[in-house]
């Protein structure tokens, strides 16, 4: 076949490399995992992934279940297997944290037992039978908490609170590099930014504090670093009102345009799940608007993704051989990066999932 799409501007398909498809907004009133069942999280995520294809986002990395336990696997297994239509996904399962720390929900009386949102592995023996538990059951990520959430974060010093040792980290790539199964770090900064960095991670998620030593270390060794800047700036007159948020989003700045001037590998991640699905390229504007060029922006979530997701020889760009996945947007993005937030084609392995072009498709001789 032959798809005229007239002066509509061609990409690749696009990848945002930190997404959580079992996640919903208003999730920190009301979290799923006490509100609703694995099965229908399940249904949503389903859901959630097809309007992240037809918003041009041919390719996913679900950076954790959220506590849906292997509902990713599932819908990653399903889309391959062509039981339901949508995404490319690779999927981190239950992220790893520790008690008390990030996603260990607090608050409760101590005789209430509830599901978590993250695995809980305290000892290093812990840790490294949750690692060889994920993958036997198929992630194709680990991802681990190496510092706290914003709660944890020191009002005073910004010093995330460090939720595993350097050697902790260590043992857990090193076990994951005999399955060849990389590792993301959630990593806001400080100590456990530091670990991650050390410990052999692949990629850092968020490090809103990173310091200049910490992305020299980071371009050295090849660390990918998607930054999800969109989802912290302020929603709500409280948060704007909030000191915190002001020092976390003025930190972010300048650690990305820092990361830049020093060649680190940053890639498109948007934390979509947190924000309405469907909406993620709204990240694509704020790079801009620090300082990325349009260029970059795009190859940030094209065949830089890619290469953080070793599939380079697959996605990433429109070429022989590899997957036909291609969007299409009415205008420019390089001068209007903001396009890319209305893409009006969508085709995934050949297949067209979306096309209000209005042009003709005929069949070529």
């Amino acid at each position: 076949k032959i798809v005229d799409l007239g002066e509509h501007t061609v990409l690749p398909g696009l990848i945002d490399t930190h997404t959580h498809i079992c996640l919903t907004p208003g999730y920190q009133d009301k979290h799923p995992v006490l509100y609703k069942s694995i099965p229908y999280r399940t249904i949503e995520g389903v859901r959630a992934a097809q309007r992240n294809l037809h918003a041009g986002f041919t390719t996913l990395r679900d950076i954790d279940s959220e506590g849906a336990d292997f509902a990713d696997v599932a819908i990653r297994d399903a889309i391959n297997n062509g039981l339901v239509v949508g995404p490319r996904l690779q999927v981190a399962t239950m992220a790893i944290s520790i008690t008390g720390g990030h996603m260990n929900i607090p608050g409760l009386a101590p005789h209430i037992d509830v599901p978590q949102v993250a695995a809980i592995a305290d000892t290093p023996d812990e840790k490294l039978k949750e690692v060889r538990r994920q993958i036997k059951y198929g992630a194709d990520w680990i991802k681990i908490y190496t510092t706290g959430t914003v709660r944890h974060i020191d009002p005073e010093t910004l010093e995330p609170l460090s939720q595993m040792t350097l050697e902790e980290i260590q043992m857990m790539v090193e076990e994951c590099n005999r399955w060849n199964i990389p590792v993301a770090a959630h990593a806001y900064g400080g100590e456990g930014a530091t670990n991650a960095i050390l410990g052999g991670v692949r990629s850092i998620e968020h490090g809103f504090f990173l310091t200049e030593e910490q992305l020299k270390t980071m371009a050295l060794r090849d660390i990918y670093w998607s930054p999800t800047m969109s989802v912290y700036l302020p929603d709500t007159e409280e948060e704007q009102r909030d000191p915190l948020r002001k020092k976390i989003v003025d930190s972010h700045k300048r650690a990305f345009q820092k990361a830049m001037e020093l060649g680190v590998n940053i890639v498109f991640g948007s934390d979509v799940g947190a924000f309405e699905h469907g909406t993620s390229a709204r990240e694509f504007k704020i790079m801009v608007d620090y300082g990325m060029k349009p260029m970059d922006a795009i190859k940030s979530a094209t065949i830089r993704a890619a290469e953080l997701m070793r599939r380079e020889n697959e996605i990433g760009t429109i070429e022989k051989g590899k997957y036909a996945d291609i969007v299409a947007v009415s205008g420019d993005p390089l001068a209007d990066i903001q396009i890319l937030e209305d893409v009006a084609f969508v085709m995934k392995g050949g297949q067209i999932i979306k096309n209000r072009t209005m042009t003709n498709l005929t069949n070529s001789k």
